[in-house]
């Protein structure tokens, strides 16, 4: 289960309307093995495209030392689908290489900024795909350890 903030969950929905058109991604870091998401780090789509999305590797590489040197690992990897639903495509999953992460996906298909969007969570692990419930919740409660 993905327990995350309404504050991120509306972050994460806000970045995908307004690179709509095109696909946007990002990444909520989090304490390493804490699997909590606290820190959202809207990317730049590379590919600029409404069918693929890429992180420039440039930004990627410095974005993981970053996270190195906070003692921080990718807790949530998103991304949006704008003509599609929710729900990660062969080339997501081919692209999956941190099996610790929730991919959540939002999909801004058939949305004029005031309707419904569709926001779901992932693990992928292996090309296996799981989806799992995601917990939206106001805060975080204190102290809370990490479940590993």
């Amino acid at each position: 289960m993905l327990t995350i903030t309404q504050a991120l969950v509306d972050q994460i929905v806000a970045h995908a309307r307004k690179d709509h058109p095109d696909e946007a991604c990002g990444v909520v870091a989090g304490p390493a093995g804490s699997d909590r998401p606290e820190r959202f780090i809207p990317m730049l789509n590379a590919a600029m495209s409404p069918t693929f999305y890429e992180f420039d590797s440039g930004d990627l590489l410095k974005l993981y030392r970053e996270m190195d040197d906070r003692d921080e690992e990718p807790v949530v990897i998103y991304h949006s689908h704008t003509a599609t639903e929710a729900h990660p495509s062969r080339t997501d999953i081919s692209y999956a290489n941190e099996p610790g992460a929730h991919y959540v996906l939002v999909s801004t298909a058939d949305t004029d900024g005031l309707g419904e969007f569709q926001f779901r969570s992932f693990r992928i692990v292996d090309g296996e795909v799981t989806e799992e419930e995601v917990k939206v919740v106001e805060a975080y409660r204190a102290g809370r350890t990490a479940a590993h």
